[in-house]
């Protein structure tokens, strides 16, 4: 969402509800975990207004632990919290259950998988960062198609086929295609895909194509 043209935002979330948008990515940055300041709580709220999209909240702050009352969360909504950005990672976790979210662990590109290890059975999801965290339209890193099927391998290993791996970061209509065949399962959409002066919704299409084969 942080890619929607602000005067645009009625037509884009129409164009949404009616292509069938699962969920709508909300990018929270604090300026300090990343280089930048991005979407804040009371536009959380607005959104829970304007639609029934559901919300995949990411979570690119310092110690989201403290801070996770800040945010207007809905039963079952996405929260991702960066295991770079805890000493305290189950806690925060179980904190989102607590709120009736869904906890996932994102990783950026260099972090490793095994900072998996632990929390596997705490988490919905892990959000694979395809590049370094803070701005849009960023080229890929182009050893995240390996972590993803790296990480994909490890869940069949570990008995965790099923969970979710969601990509973030230039998920072009051609990057998307090897990400699902590296493994990902849900594509957070930017500027790589979407707002690029194509029909919103013939964009939708493509990146629906890609991924399904």
């Amino acid at each position: 969402m942080m890619c929607v043209p602000i005067l645009r935002m009625r037509e884009t979330l129409t164009t949404f509800e009616d292509s069938g948008v699962e969920l709508l990515h909300i990018d929270m940055m604090d300026g300090t975990f990343v280089p930048n300041l991005m979407l804040g709580t009371n536009y959380i709220r607005d959104l829970h207004d304007a639609t029934k999209i559901p919300l995949d909240l990411h979570l690119m702050i310092q110690e989201p632990t403290a801070k996770l009352d800040w945010f207007d969360l809905q039963p079952g909504e996405w929260v991702s919290i960066h295991a770079e950005t805890t000493a305290h990672l189950q806690r925060a976790l179980q904190r989102v259950r607590a709120l009736g979210a869904r906890p996932r662990v994102a990783l950026n590109p260099a972090t490793p998988l095994s900072a998996l290890d632990w929390v596997l059975d705490d988490i919905d999801g892990v959000l694979i960062m395809t590049v370094n965290p803070g701005y849009a339209g960023q080229t890929l890193v182009p050893q995240t198609i390996d972590k993803i099927q790296a990480l994909r391998d490890l869940l069949v290993e570990r008995g965790r086929p099923n969970l979710d791996i969601e990509v973030d970061g230039n998920v072009s209509v051609p990057n998307a295609t090897r990400m699902a065949a590296a493994g990902a399962t849900t594509f957070v959409l930017g500027t790589s895909a979407l707002y690029k002066g194509e029909a919103l919704s013939g964009s939708l299409r493509a990146v629906r194509r890609a991924i399904t084969g």
